[in-house]
């Protein structure tokens, strides 16, 4: 089922080969399709996922990591490298609570972003091989559990998304997707002399070889002795979780890697920045909770006060960033940056509360900014402009647009009864309890009080008031006496048509329904985070 989630776009790529490119409904509604077929594969593999199944183990002694239901493991590339040993790479999948709401979470960005895909007119083939290609890739990530294939889905994810912001982005679109590119690729190159590393140091007890298998590194037993990453050798281990951390940190992106972010988004076509901030950022994250914190734990241990920092840079920061912005795609995209800082203070905690806070944050924050996404592309359909000072008035003449922005800038907010602030209270809750992130958890509450700032002042420029001089829209006197808006050429429906209402009514829905009633999701995350803490150190272990 995992290899058929994680294919099926590709599939859907290769159909879309055989159609001809003048049949653009037939290329969406294909790709339309394999969205869909993706997200009820999603929802029966959450159905089918039980928290108290053990899984699989790591072999003799097994590993508090071992448990990974839907396992799919068969060799992949076998090579004997004389005298260096041979090379062993297995096709292994497998799911834990953590990735299993990862899933669902692309499997529904993935889904909406082809909706909003279906106004795309250039190249449109080529468009939706990419846009295929790309999710793929991303669902393959998030269930690898050979470091070799993650790197593999982890890279086949620069090509599709180079290409999308490149061609089909705005007037800056070249400069913005090869800044993306090289950010991203230089974390890449680092991970891979880590992952080289990492294979000659640790032996599958099930096997007796070499492996890349992400459950067998995790477990301190099956590293060789005096391995060059082994646990005697302690400075080539910080300087692996290092360079590691800045692969994922660029990704995430964590100051002072978040440059590329901004330019990114306020190029990319609205898709691919409800993509990026759905699910990519997320990427980074989850390597470190992978990856990154698991294999090296004493190091986590050693830097958690560090992360915590970087982390309250990034809320503050990002925050005051988004204040001074007055376009509007990139205020949302320095909101992210700030909210991701929040997924990086609680896992700084390394406490059971904070890391459930922070995985949670990140299911959220990728339905929230996707939705905050699509509203911005939603307006700039019909304006041509994004920025703030050119709208006033707009919640008179698109009220079911703006309730919909009010219930996405609250969540994104933090308001109770969200999603948002559920995760944040877990956040905090989790860097609270912990004496090493405790004043950076006070320090990174402003990030609030600057959130409320520039959220509810946008706010109100936009929506409140009355339509400004040299507002992107005029205002007309109908048959029945009353005033219209009237957007420069536009020629559609003024409020939300049912497309736009198709791809923001769900995550509204999801919105409220997870701030009531956060189980399915919480629910899901609790018993492997717990695993997860156990591993990184079992004296910060709490109890949910």
């Amino acid at each position: 089922m995992l290899s058929l989630i994680v294919f099926l776009p590709i599939i859907a790529g290769l159909v879309i080969l055989a159609v001809p490119s003048s049949q653009k409904q037939i290329i969406r509604i294909v790709s339309l399709l394999a969205a869909l077929a993706q997200g009820v594969l999603a929802v029966l593999i959450w159905r089918g996922y039980d928290p108290a199944l053990p899984g699989i183990t790591a072999g003799p002694g097994g590993s508090p990591l071992g448990s990974f239901q839907f396992v799919e493991r068969v060799p992949w590339i076998s090579l004997n490298l004389g005298g260096f040993g041979s090379l062993n790479i297995e096709y292994f999948l497998g799911i834990d609570g953590i990735s299993v709401t990862m899933v669902i979470l692309t499997a529904l960005v993935s889904a909406i972003g082809i909706l909003s895909s279906w106004t795309i007119q250039k190249q449109v083939k080529g468009y939706f091989i990419l846009y295929n290609l790309l999710a793929s890739a991303m669902m393959g990530c998030f269930v690898a559990l050979d470091f070799f294939l993650f790197y593999v889905f982890w890279e086949v994810m620069l090509l599709p998304m180079y290409f999308l912001i490149g061609i089909w982005g705005g007037p800056n679109r070249e400069y913005a997707a090869i800044k993306f590119f090289l950010y991203t690729l230089f974390g890449s190159v680092f991970m891979l002399l880590v992952m080289i590393g990492l294979y000659f140091s640790v032996i599958d007890p099930l096997t007796g070889n070499h492996t890349f298998s992400l459950v067998a590194m995790a477990s301190q037993e099956n590293y060789i002795k005096d391995a060059i990453l082994g646990p005697d050798n302690v400075v080539w281990r910080y300087v692996a979780f290092i360079v590691l951390f800045i692969g994922f940190a660029i990704k995430v992106p964590m100051f002072p890697f978040h440059t590329w972010l901004p330019d990114a988004h306020v190029e990319a076509p609205t898709p691919i920045s409800v993509i990026l901030a759905g699910v990519l950022l997320k990427l980074g994250t989850y390597g470190m909770i992978r990856i990154n914190f698991p294999l090296f734990p004493e190091v986590f241990q050693a830097s958690m006060y560090v992360i915590g920092i970087f982390g309250a840079i990034n809320i503050i920061y990002g925050a005051f960033c988004a204040l001074a912005q007055k376009d509007l795609k990139k205020m949302v995209a320095y909101s992210s940056i700030s909210h991701m800082g929040y997924v990086l203070l609680g896992l700084s905690a390394g406490n059971s509360e904070g890391m459930v806070g922070a995985l949670y944050q990140m299911f959220n924050h990728g339905t929230i900014t996707a939705m905050l996404f699509l509203l911005v592309g939603v307006i700039y359909d019909r304006a041509h402009t994004r920025q703030i000072e050119k709208f006033g008035g707009l919640a008179s003449y698109m009220p079911v647009y703006a309730a919909i922005v009010t219930v996405a800038w609250f969540a994104s907010l933090g308001l109770p009864g969200l999603s948002g602030f559920i995760s944040e209270a877990l956040v905090f809750v989790g860097a609270f309890s912990s004496e090493t992130t405790r004043p950076i958890a006070i320090v990174s509450v402003l990030g609030i009080v600057f959130g409320a700032a520039y959220l509810l002042w946008s706010l109100q420029r936009m929506f409140l008031g009355k339509r400004r001089d040299d507002a992107a829209y005029d205002l007309e006197v109908g048959e029945d006496g009353h005033e219209h808006i009237h957007f420069h050429d536009w020629k559609g429906k003024l409020d939300l048509d049912g497309r736009e209402l198709a791809m923001l009514v769900p995550l509204v829905v999801i919105t409220i329904f997870l701030g009531i009633y956060p189980m399915p999701v919480l629910g899901m995350l609790t018993t492997s985070i717990n695993k997860l803490v156990q591993v990184l150190s079992p004296v910060v272990m709490s109890q949910m």
